[in-house]
């Protein structure tokens, strides 16, 4: 077995020059955890998805057949000189997508798979004639099974025939849980309106303009307004019968009779809910959507599942369950329901049983150590957030037990409260053990100091990053004189960065109160939140963060109607403003420039040239997104995108620079006009920082650009697109225009505004708050980060646990008032916090 000994025992990158990576050398340890990391720009997604991931997946799809490479989503060529010893790679995003309406945690998980499954081969099922069969092995042995009261033979379903997604799914719903109506209100908006002037929308919508002309017919008066006809009349209008009328219509062509189904409101919009569905753009559904409603089915009450598919039932100890309300429960009580199943079974059905048991329990244990145990089977998939879909990735990459492939995880951190980083660690492991490797990108500093290999990628962003600025062991980065990392790795740099209010003074400036009542399974509460402070709403996942925060402090700030919130007393004329981390917009047409709104001052600076007079340019003609004009400056080949696909047929389409312009949007011609020697499409190439020193005399452009300067931005270029910025960076864009302002009266809410950020940007993250609160605003953030956490004024912690365990405040005060509580409720949140503000073990008994 000597050859063993010659196989690569690590991946060979070299030449890497994908994005602002500086043509890169660096090896990567295989089958080994290896830790990415660097400030936000450096360029280490770079490194691991332009490299890693596409040459990993690239080469593998290469390998199949031509028929199935078509079929498949591949990536492009990564532009590096060699990449050696890649294994087949496989990547788990930092945003997976959002599934379908018939995804649910249950599903995506695979776990209710399981538990159809129990109730398939474990339940007591109902005979032909109604009577309850006690559970039986004939079931699972597939033989014949007899009512023991009627003799009547029973029909045991299947495993698929419990399914919401095959034939156990509600008639009515189709085991979507939700059903779709049309609200008669968005019918006829205006009620001042007759039919002849188009009160009905949706028949002007859709063109059905004859449909007044027919309601005549019926004796509905079509001249007055819609206030004015009978109920009668209004019932026609919305339901009246599909029958046909013999009608005169004038047109330009002459007067014509013709005959003319009638089609009722309610139904037009029905049917064309009907004809969207084989709409693939969606633009139909889009139209037809402003006219529905969706509310629980009645039928089965949500639970997506037909009266057939809720007939079997399981008896435990703790009671009579059937699937639907095992579903309903969380994962943790289902795993405690899950326990009591064999004991109450006949003795030749517990071996059976046991096997399914323990297959639920390995299945899931993952998902509990990841912190997801408060998460109901049923859930629907679209409303978890980003770091429950991703750890669901994670657990269902372990039980796929593959061996052999590259897995390149992206910020796998996100989301995660530090008592469920061991859960992280744990599945990372298990990847290993499979004899898989391990990349992944974060700046978690206690899942970094567990990576058998690090890789810094700096030493700064954009165009100053992109270099190896150290790599190796823990032990190794502390040694090395180069890395930024080290210092927090090893614990020596200082947690505290920001001056703080004392617990005397916090509420030196007043308090926001709010009062609320139970609400999903968060119980009624009383919190007072400081004006004119930061502060950090903490607490394990599914603990009410988003919930006590989102959907109750925001809307009654808002002075929205919110039937939980019980009471909210705040100064009058506070405004509220919601930074969240979702992209900023939608194509590439999107970038720094436009959305910060300096790009209109610049165009106007470019028209203002004698030259640009002379030829009488515009400011319209220095924009990129104004192509058709004859006298315009936008490249005509890519029409101011800056980019061309290439369709080579087999494979997918390539995005590339456009030729003509080499990505700079703009034609040649653009290059004549130049303000301080420098051309527009010059400028758009810059840095922030750079383009500071190109634009003299502009004051407001030279303002915003400050702000981005100060907002750590200072690496991004005014042409980059925002779509593919950050979380982290679209977050403290969308602040560029507040930091300038009195903010006195303004409540500035941030959903998790440390992802993606390094803990050096989190520094410069918290000097933007403080300048908010500097302007007199009061900050909320709901923050996992502890280092955030450590720095905020005030903290409100929320837990134990998560789902109905979870739900109450556990505690509140300054950082170091919580990390020393002893409220006789666990605060996880207080013994990590304690830890690190203090650099001594967290208490485990605490952190569960």
């Amino acid at each position: 077995m000597g050859w063993m000994n010659s196989l690569p025992d690590h991946i060979s990158v070299r030449g890497a020059r994908v994005n602002n990576l500086r043509g890169i050398d660096v090896d990567i340890p295989l089958h080994r955890l290896v830790g990415i990391a660097g400030v936000s720009g450096s360029g280490k997604s770079s490194l691991a998805l332009g490299v890693l991931y596409a040459e990993g997946s690239r080469r593998y799809i290469e390998a199949l057949s031509t028929y199935t490479r078509r079929r498949m989503a591949q990536s492009t060529r990564a532009d590096v000189d060699a990449v050696e010893h890649v294994p087949a790679a496989l990547a788990l995003r930092q945003r997976p997508g959002v599934p379908g309406v018939r995804s649910t945690f249950g599903t995506s998980t695979e776990l209710l798979n399981v538990i159809r499954l129990m109730f398939s081969r474990l339940a007591s099922h109902v005979c032909l004639n109604g009577h309850r069969v006690p559970p039986s092995l004939a079931v699972a042995a597939e033989s014949p099974l007899y009512c023991p009261e009627c003799d009547a033979e029973v029909h045991a379903p299947g495993a698929e025939a419990l399914a919401f997604n095959s034939g156990g799914a509600c008639r009515r719903c189709g085991g979507t849980g939700a059903v779709r109506t049309v609200d008669d209100a968005t019918l006829v908006p205006d009620p001042a309106k007759s039919l002849d002037d188009g009160a009905v929308v949706p028949w002007n919508m859709f063109g059905f303009n004859v449909q007044p002309d027919i309601a005549r017919e019926f004796g509905v008066r079509t001249d007055v307004p819609w206030s004015q006809l009978t109920d009668d009349e209004k019932e026609i209008v919305f339901d009246g019968p599909e029958e046909k009328k013999h009608i005169t219509v004038t047109s330009v062509k002459g007067v014509h009779d013709l005959d003319f189904t009638f089609r009722n409101a309610r139904l037009t919009v029905l049917r064309e809910l009907e004809r969207a569905g084989a709409d693939e753009s969606g633009k139909r559904l889009a139209k037809v959507e402003r006219f529905l409603s969706t509310g629980v089915c009645p039928d089965c009450g949500g639970t997506r599942l037909s009266d057939a598919a809720r007939a079997p039932e399981i008896t435990t100890a703790s009671g009579t369950r059937n699937l639907a309300e095992v579903t309903a429960l969380p994962l943790h009580d289902v795993l405690d329901w899950a326990d009591g199943v064999e004991d109450a079974l006949p003795a030749g059905m517990h071996p059976m049983a046991r096997r399914l048991v323990d297959t639920l329990q390995s299945m899931a244990r993952r998902l509990t150590g990841l912190g997801l145990g408060y998460l109901s089977l049923d859930r629907s998939g679209s409303t978890l957030s980003t770091g429950e879909r991703q750890r669901v990735q994670l657990a269902r990459a372990v039980r796929n037990r593959t061996t052999g492939v590259l897995y390149v995880l992206d910020e796998p951190s996100i989301g995660l409260h530090p008592a469920n980083v061991d859960g992280l660690l744990g599945i990372m492991s298990d990847l290993l053990d499979d004899g898989n490797s391990v990349v992944f990108v974060d700046h978690d500093v206690r899942v970094l100091r567990r990576a058998d290999h690090l890789v810094e990628i700096g030493p700064a962003s954009g165009s100053n990053g992109g270099t190896v600025v150290a790599t190796g062991t823990v032990a190794d980065l502390r040694a090395s004189s180069t890395s930024r990392l080290a210092g927090f790795l090893t614990g020596e740099e200082e947690v505290l960065v920001r001056d703080r209010a004392t617990s005397a003074e916090v509420f030196d400036h007043g308090r926001i109160r709010l009062e609320t009542s139970a609400v999903h399974t968060v119980h009624p509460l009383t919190v007072k939140f400081p004006l004119g402070r930061l502060t950090a709403v903490t607490g394990m996942s599914g603990s009410g963060k988003t919930t006590l925060v989102l959907e109750s402090l925001v809307p009654a700030l808002l002075g929205d109607h919110v039937p939980h919130v019980t009471g909210i007393d705040a100064p009058a004329g506070t405004t509220v403003h919601v930074v969240d981390a979702t992209p900023i917009g939608i194509n590439v047409r999107s970038t720094v420039a436009t959305y910060s709104g300096v790009m209109d001052d610049l165009r106007a600076a470019f028209a203002r040239l004698p030259e640009a007079a002379t030829d009488g340019l515009t400011a319209s003609d220095f924009s990129y997104n104004t192509g058709s004009r004859e006298t315009s400056l936008a490249c005509p080949r890519c029409e101011g995108t800056g980019q061309i696909s290439l369709d080579v047929q087999f494979l997918p389409d390539i995005d590339v620079p456009c030729p003509d312009c080499r990505g700079t949007r703009y034609s040649p011609a653009a290059d004549r006009y130049r303000r301080e020697g420098v051309s527009l499409p010059e400028l758009l190439a810059m840095t922030v920082d750079e383009a500071l020193e190109a634009v003299p005399g502009l004051r407001k452009v030279q303002r915003r650009l400050t702000a981005f300067a100060e907002l750590g931005l200072g690496y991004l270029t005014l042409g980059e697109a925002t779509p593919a910025l950050s979380g982290g960076e679209a977050q403290r864009l969308k602040l560029v225009n507040e930091l300038h302002r009195d903010q006195s009266d303004a409540v500035f809410v941030l959903d998790e505004p440390s992802v993606g950020l390094h803990p050096l940007d989190v520094r410069t993250l918290l000097e933007v708050l403080q300048r908010l609160c500097d302007r007199g605003a009061t900050v909320l953030v709901i923050e996992h980060d502890l280092d955030m956490i450590a720095n905020a004024d005030f903290v409100v912690d929320m837990g134990p646990g998560g789902g109905a365990d979870g739900g109450r405040i556990v505690a509140t005060g300054t950082p170091e008032q919580v990390a020393g509580e002893n409220t006789g409720v666990c605060s996880a949140t207080g013994s990590y916090l304690r830890a690190h503000l203090y650099g001594e073990p967290h208490d485990n008994h605490r952190s569960r």
